[in-house]
């Protein structure tokens, strides 16, 4: 599938869902939109993802380039900024499928719904959740699989991007592993899952659980992609949902070097990082005994390989598990603490 990816102004530090596309997703993607670096390139940025040209919109493309329109950011809220009405006009005009995992279904906008209606094309809101969901029967421990779940110390700390790391690098190594998507990024690179953050409360956990089920006696180990964080203002209860749902077998706690105040709601200081694991395991121990097991930090923010490793090793000494930074080095340590 030929792809652009819409990220404009946010490319490449706020664009997690473009990034994570172009990282791991079988997609051919034609260009990443973005007015602020139109006419860079996406290695400019990113050394270690699929390399694309970055163009002003959709309208700088041929009508024909590309097949889909991908929303490859998402604000706080996940609200539809009017400035990108233009180039999801111009790809349902070109007859192209619009996937977004905004909050703001698309397909729910009178001039998209007419526009794909016109073109036979498809609007397709990946975090629109079925209508079926239940509550949890409390079950997911009962499947063969080992569930490992990543947990973080805020948002975007890195909880899909190690997901997706330590699932590809176990099947690399011979382990039958699966992912298990929760949120707009790991549906668009998986092709399925629940977007837990647009559940409702009591389906949460429910949600999860039905994706365990279905997949933890087809593999023998599955990785849950975490949202948010236990202590988060907004977003905690997402987290608790995922982590009594999974009722994961074993946690990979997420961090980003050198953050101290949850992002977007700089009031709130980041707790110590004894005291997450704290949390994570004592609330997650009356439905499953779930323990911290490892560690990745993100050490982007660092320039300096020597300077990540020893953050890398700072971490993991605070925690009291192997850490590691797993875009930057290598994950082994972390796999055998986990498989």
């Amino acid at each position: 599938m030929r792809v652009a990816i819409l990220a404009h102004e946010k490319f490449p530090d706020r664009a997690k869902t473009a990034l994570g596309v172009l990282r791991y997703a079988d997609h051919d993607v034609v260009a990443v939109l973005d007015r602020a670096n139109e006419g860079r390139r996406v290695a400019d940025f990113v050394p270690d993802v699929q390399d694309a040209p970055i163009v002003s919109g959709t309208a700088a493309l041929e009508s024909d380039a590309i097949d889909t329109l991908l929303i490859g950011i998402s604000p706080i809220g996940g609200e539809f900024d009017e400035s990108w009405r233009a180039d999801v006009r111009t790809a349902l005009e070109y007859g192209c499928d619009v996937v977004s995992g905004l909050h703001y279904f698309l397909a729910d906008d009178e001039e998209f719904a007419r526009l794909a209606a016109e073109n036979d094309c498809e609007i397709r809101d990946v975090r629109n959740p079925p209508a079926d969901l239940t509550v949890a029967d409390g079950v997911a421990g009962e499947v063969d699989a080992e569930v490992i779940l990543t947990v973080g110390t805020d948002c975007s700390v890195g909880k899909m991007t190690t997901t997706m790391e330590l699932a590809r690098d176990a099947r690399a190594a011979g382990h039958d592993a699966a992912v298990i998507p929760t949120g707009q990024t790991g549906i668009m690179i998986e092709g399925w899952g629940n977007p837990i953050d647009r559940v409702v409360s009591d389906f949460t956990a429910g949600a999860v659980e039905e994706m365990i089920v279905e997949k933890g006696d087809e593999h023998d180990y599955l990785f849950v992609e975490g949202q948010g964080s236990i202590v988060h203002p907004a977003y905690s209860p997402v987290t608790l949902g995922i982590l009594h749902g999974s009722m994961a077998d074993a946690l990979v706690l997420c961090h980003e070097a050198g953050r101290e105040e949850i992002h977007g709601y700089e009031s709130f200081s980041l707790p110590s990082l004894p005291m997450y694991i704290d949390l994570y395991e004592d609330v997650a121990e009356p439905v499953a005994e779930s323990q911290v097991v490892a560690g990745a930090l993100n050490t982007a923010g660092l320039e300096d390989d020597a300077e990540a490793r020893e953050a890398v090793a700072e971490y993991a000494d605070a925690i009291g598990a192997p850490a590691t930074d797993v875009i930057r080095f290598e994950t082994d340590e972390l796999l055998e603490a986990l498989l």
